[in-house]
């Protein structure tokens, strides 16, 4: 009986100084918000500054955290009678608070150990498109390329991300390794045009502007295949033939240096302008409204029988 009336002692004097701490705590956590109030209040009557008085807020905020984590600490430091249980304490709930930072730090390990991307790479992740400008611990940096700027030049602005995106997001790069892309171009022929003629027109036009490039990339691939299983057969420029609702459709497809693609694709269409224009048998295809009369425009043998 004795050694249950001391258990049950003990046990009300353990509850007992942990109520004190609660009450202790809570009255640091008041005390400190009245001064954060008092502060923040003196600061905005005294500086009209919106910038500085943002300032202000953020260092005060900060500040009155810091003691808050002092004064709570060394409470419950005498409560719990082990500084290594209140340390393990702090790490895990500081471990949850910053775990966006603390992932930010492992994706930047990521970074510059596997390289995803570099400096200077042209680079996709989510959303965003760019070149790389900068890499950071918590953040990577990008000069935008795209959005309301067409044929993926850049827009001028620039875009920080966290490095944790690399864990949680696709990341595309443009120039690692293989510093080409595949580009097409579509152009659509009326069906009455001479397609054959302008399918010769168009490969002699891309060979003309992009041959040079096939050398250079057959080089690099080369060089990717010792770290990716990238294989192509035909690195040459090609014209596909298709058909279309508009008329007959020829697509160029062909290599591209991601920065360049814009200015390619403006010599090229400029060549095929020139040349169509030259040509009374070739015609672009474009949305028009037409009645065809068969009895005039078919061939012989699709027109209707006149009655006897």
């Amino acid at each position: 009986m004795a050694e249950f009336q001391d258990y049950l002692q003990q046990i009300m004097s353990e509850t007992s100084l942990q109520t004190g701490n609660f009450i202790e705590t809570g009255l640091i956590i008041l005390i400190l918000i009245l001064i954060r109030i008092v502060i923040v209040r003196i600061v905005d009557r005294q500086i009209e500054s919106t910038a500085s008085r943002y300032r202000w807020r953020k260092n005060v905020t900060y500040t009155i955290v810091f003691l808050g984590l002092l004064l709570i600490g060394r409470t419950w430091i005498e409560a719990l009678g082990s500084l290594a249980t209140f340390l393990g304490l702090l790490s895990a709930g500081l471990a949850i608070a910053l775990r966006d930072p603390v992932t930010d730090i492992a994706g930047w390990i990521f970074i510059v150990w596997r390289k995803p991307f570099q400096l200077g790479d042209r680079i996709e992740v989510s959303t965003h498109k760019g070149d790389v400008i900068d890499i950071r611990f918590f953040k990577f940096t990008i000069l935008e390329i795209g959005n309301w700027v067409h044929a993926d030049q850049s827009t001028g602005r620039v875009i920080h991300l966290p490095n944790h995106l690399v864990f949680s997001e696709s990341i595309a790069n443009y120039t690692s390794d293989f510093e080409f892309i595949w580009n097409e171009i579509e152009v659509v022929f009326t069906f009455e045009s001479d397609w054959k003629k302008a399918k010769r027109i168009l490969e002699e036009i891309t060979d003309s502007h992009l041959m040079e490039y096939v050398s250079d990339a057959e080089q690099q691939i080369k060089h990717a295949s010792k770290s990716y299983l990238i294989h192509y057969r035909n690195l040459t420029p090609i014209v596909y033939t298709d058909v279309v609702d508009d008329g007959i459709k020829l697509t160029i497809r062909h290599l591209s240096n991601p920065r360049r693609r814009r200015g390619i694709n403006q010599m090229i269409w400029e060549d095929i302008l020139d040349a169509v224009a030259a040509e009374d048998d070739i015609d672009f295809a474009y949305k028009t409204l037409r009645i065809y009369q068969n009895q005039i425009e078919g061939k012989p043998g699709t027109m209707p029988e006149k009655p006897a």
